[in-house]
């Protein structure tokens, strides 16, 4: 299911990837076209990461066999990496690609703030209730994560799935601010591409542990 929902939307992205727009424009001394490729490889690596990781641990236990109690920290340091680096690679793109789409400037200061609102309360709603060990998913790793209760404080008391709800807001976020084609492009194709994880892997793994 990831694989054929990968296929529709690079499929998507195409007349995207063709417009001039996206050779607007340089950062880090890399053009807007290679940054852009930058955040989608780097969205493809965390979540076939992500799969390889959980799928392996919930059916077979592997990586706890291989790497024994130091299994979740192998699995997370890489995580916590791309997962950093997602922000930055959409801003660098947004900044080398700035100004190639019309937005009135009280709009491009304006929506990013709104939108800044959400992504705050989710991160300090996942530090103070939800931890983020278990938000990078050690429940597929620990028993105490899997029977403990639902958080129903915070930001998740108004979300049953904030983290993809709101938390890829920011990726929307400098996109808008600095009016970038190409960001927009990419916040588009990463907030849908996560949806395409939780149903191709995080729900159908929740299932599992649930049922077990």
């Amino acid at each position: 299911m990831n694989l054929i929902f990968l296929a529709a939307l690079t499929v998507l992205m195409l007349p995207a990837w063709r417009h001039p727009l996206m050779d607007v424009g340089e950062f880090w001394g890399l053009r807007s076209r290679q940054l852009f490729v930058l955040t989608i490889l780097n969205a493809i690596a965390q979540q076939t990461w992500v799969w390889l990781w959980w799928r392996a641990q919930l059916y077979s236990d592997f990586p706890f066999r291989v790497f024994g109690r130091y299994a979740f920290e192998v699995y997370a340091t890489p995580f916590f990496v791309m997962l950093a680096l997602r922000p930055l690679l959409a801003f660098a793109l947004a900044a080398s690609n700035r100004g190639t789409v019309s937005i009135l400037p009280a709009f491009s200061i304006g929506v990013p703030v709104v939108l800044a609102l959400p992504v705050l309360y989710l991160g300090y709603s996942i530090h103070r209730y939800f931890g983020f060990a278990r938000a990078a998913g050690a429940d597929h790793f620990y028993e105490s994560y899997r029977t403990g209760p639902m958080v129903k404080r915070g930001i998740f008391r108004y979300s049953s799935n904030p983290m993809y709800t709101f938390g890829f807001l920011v990726l929307w976020i400098p996109a808008i601010y600095y009016a970038s084609f190409s960001a927009i492009v990419s916040a588009f194709f990463c907030h849908l591409y996560i949806w395409v994880h939780y149903f191709g892997t995080e729900r159908p793994d929740m299932r599992r542990i649930h049922s077990a």
